[in-house]
């Protein structure tokens, strides 16, 4: 970047005009009884010296500011980097501010607002300093523990330490333009190392970061992503309205069901997704070197006036990163105590070598593991294909319901007539023996009912209830 903003003119960037408070200078003990020690705990020649120079020239005491502000009206807890005082680099009074911050955001419910822009631990005080890691870990697990969202901003730079615990590590990161990202600094990094992979572009790509925003666009980015992460719900997510065939039109045969799920003229996950949020932000990558974004869409929306999370398969071969994304959401919203609502809709698991070599297995385990722990209510509704376990991965048991538009099989019914060495004319036959029709899926208890469909069996006359656990046929 060009332009690298101070710390307060970080905070004017995000906070709403004249809301910012800063919070009281912890006070060390050690200070308290013998005060602190000539060039820090290394007797690092010069060091004080050049921590009274960066205090001159940034009128900063220390490489971070922190306090509380609004964002678009909402209060959170801001801790901005000085990269002018010693690199943004993390000390012992660095981390004093830091946990200070965290237990304030605990103590008044607030979320927690990183704004990064630092070179790693400082060198002077040597591991005293790299241990300041430790103690910011261990705050933002508290801090997420009890339920309060963390979203980080990447400046320039973003590197080492504060990268690995302030960045990485919050719910979601937004990274700034031009921004250089990663764990490793440019002056340590290989000689012959690809500078674009330390970019913040380089690093949405990779899963790592969840968006790249114009500083023009920041406050009202965040303030977004403030205000759907601070408002839980107990209530479950009401499954969308059909948006394809009429209501009446239920498939008459598998096969038949089978061509509409797969029609690419009817409805797809962003059909859905705009029909059913007023806005929504969108959650981008695993978090683990992966992105899927022709075959999974997450994030947080807004629904007649609340905030419901969102997981959506798009219709394409479901990628390990995709399911990986998918459980990261559910986690998170689990954890803030948002409802969620997933969209099923896919012919699998991606299922080449390429998948196999990311761990489609482990994956896919994974998003099991984070629909079956989730205490929060989450909705599921098949608009599309249900392609076997790639698909019920997704599904949420007892609260699942289908659009006239779908089917669900526990596989596909031209692989079931291979596996059975049936020839191709009789692939037809094989999907109504599979039963996976909505109003099959409805009968054998797979789902509560059909939207926008009172199939036999539902109340005459209602609309399905997303709060009864199951069809109480």
């Amino acid at each position: 970047m060009t332009d690298r903003l101070t710390a307060r003119e970080t905070v004017a960037l995000v906070a709403d005009e004249a809301t910012f408070t800063e919070l009281p200078e912890p006070i060390r003990e050690s200070a308290e009884s013998a005060g602190p020690a000539p060039d820090g705990p290394l007797d690092w020649p010069g060091y004080d010296a050049a921590r009274a120079r960066a205090a001159e020239r940034t009128g900063e005491q220390e490489s971070v500011v922190c306090g509380t502000a609004l964002v678009e009206g909402v209060r959170a807890v801001l801790i901005s980097f000085e990269f002018g005082f010693l690199g943004g680099s993390l000390g012992e009074r660095t981390g004093d501010r830091l946990v200070a911050a965290y237990a304030h955001a605990r103590a008044h419910r607030l979320p927690v607002v990183p704004l990064v822009a630092t070179g790693g631990s400082r060198m002077q005080e040597g591991m005293l300093a790299l241990t300041q890691l430790q103690r910011i870990a261990r705050e933002s697990v508290l801090t997420g523990e009890a339920g309060l969202p963390q979203v980080a901003v990447l400046r320039d730079p973003t590197t080492g330490g504060g990268w690995a615990t302030l960045g990485a590590g919050a719910d979601v990161a937004l990274a700034l333009p031009g921004a250089q990202v990663g764990f490793a600094g440019s002056r340590v990094r290989p000689a012959d190392a690809d500078p674009a992979a330390y970019t913040a572009q380089a690093q949405v790509a990779a899963g790592a970061a969840d968006a790249v925003v114009p500083p023009e666009e920041l406050r009202g980015t965040l303030g977004r992503w403030l205000r759907l992460l601070t408002r839980p719900s107990a209530t479950p997510a009401a499954p969308p309205h059909p948006l394809g065939t009429g209501p009446g039109d239920l498939p008459a045969t598998g096969w038949d069901a089978v061509r509409r799920a797969r029609s690419s003229e009817r409805p797809h996950a962003p059909d859905y997704l705009d029909a059913y949020f007023t806005h929504r932000v969108a959650l981008d990558g695993d978090r683990c070197g992966g992105t899927d974004p022709q075959g999974m869409l997450c994030g947080f929306g807004e629904h007649e006036g609340r905030t419901v999370a969102y997981a959506a398969q798009t219709g394409a071969a479901t990628r390990p990163a995709g399911y990986r994304t998918a459980a990261r959401l559910i986690r998170l919203a689990d954890r803030l105590g948002i409802p969620v609502l997933t969209l099923v809709d896919t012919p699998g698991a991606a299922n080449d070598a390429e998948a196999e070599r990311q761990g489609a297995g482990a994956a896919i385990a994974g998003l099991f593991a984070a629909v079956a722990a989730a205490r929060t209510p989450v909705t599921t509704l098949v608009v599309g294909e249900g392609g076997s376990g790639g698909a019920l991965a997704l599904a949420a048991p007892g609260n699942t319901w289908a659009t006239p538009d779908s089917y669900f099989s526990v596989i596909a019914p031209e692989l079931a007539a291979a596996i059975l060495k049936r020839p191709p004319e009789e692939v037809e036959a094989t999907a109504d023996q599979l039963r996976v029709r909505p109003q099959d899926l409805v009968d054998l208890g797979v789902v509560r009912g059909i939207v926008g469909h009172h199939y036999q069996g539902q109340d005459q006359g209602q609309e399905p209830d997303p709060d009864r656990p199951y069809d109480d046929r």
